[in-house]
C-alpha cells in the first residue's frame, strides 16, 4: 500500500515532454515544492524511511542540483551532516572528481576532499534515477572518500531505463 503522502507527491509531478531535448520526458517535482504540506510530507517519508532502514546513517549526500532540495532537509530532520556533490569547478579547495555519462551527454562531478571521513555511513539522495550515470558517479565519489554507502534514495525511478542496474548499493524509490 502506498503512503498517502507519496500519492500526494505523485499527483503533483508534472510531465514535460521533449525537455531538455527531444525524446526525453522530464518529470518536474517543482510543483511539490510550491505545496508546503505535500513537500513536508515527502521529506517526512524520506527521513522516516532512512532512519528506520539505515539507523546508523551519519551523512546525507545530495546530488547537484535537485538533490540539494531534499538532502539538507532530510539531514536536518535526522540531525546529521549534509554534503553536496557539485558539478565540476563549483567547489573550493581540494576535491575528488568523477566523469560520467548522462542520458543526454557527459559531465563531471566533485565533492570536497575532506567533507566525508573514511568509514562514515552515507545515504545518497537525488530527485530522480534515470540511466543511473549521475548516481553511479556520486557512489564512485563516496567510495573514493572511503566512506560506507548504505543506500541510494530517489523520489522517482524511471524503471524502464534500468539505472538501478548500474548501482551496487540498495536503492529506495517511491514513484515509478
Amino acid at each position: 500500500m502506498t503512503d498517502p503522502r507519496i500519492t500526494s507527491v505523485k499527483d503533483l509531478v508534472e510531465l514535460c515532454p521533449d525537455f531538455p531535448k527531444p525524446g526525453i520526458t522530464f518529470q518536474n517535482l517543482f510543483p511539490v515544492l510550491r505545496n508546503p504540506t505535500v513537500f513536508k510530507g515527502l521529506i517526512d517519508v524520506l527521513a522516516e524511511d532512512i532512519k528506520s532502514k539505515y539507523p546508523a546513517v551519519e551523512v546525507i549526500v545530495g546530488l547537484d542540483s535537485r538533490g540539494f532540495l531534499f538532502g539538507p532537509m532530510i539531514a536536518q530532520e535526522l540531525n546529521i551532516a549534509f554534503v553536496p556533490v557539485r558539478k565540476k569547478g563549483k567547489l573550493p579547495g581540494e576535491t575528488l572528481c568523477v566523469e560520467y555519462t548522462l542520458e543526454y551527454g557527459k559531465d563531471a562531478c566533485e565533492i570536497q576532499k575532506n567533507s566525508i571521513q573514511p568509514g562514515q555511513k552515507v545515504v545518497i539522495v537525488d530527485d530522480l534515477l534515470a540511466t543511473g550515470g549521475t548516481m553511479r558517479a556520486a557512489c564512485d565519489l563516496v567510495d573514493a572518500a572511503k566512506a560506507d554507502i548504505l543506500a541510494c534514495v530517489v523520489v522517482i525511478e524511471l524503471k524502464g531505463l534500468k539505472g538501478k542496474d548500474r548501482l551496487k548499493y540498495p536503492l529506495l524509490s517511491y514513484i515509478d
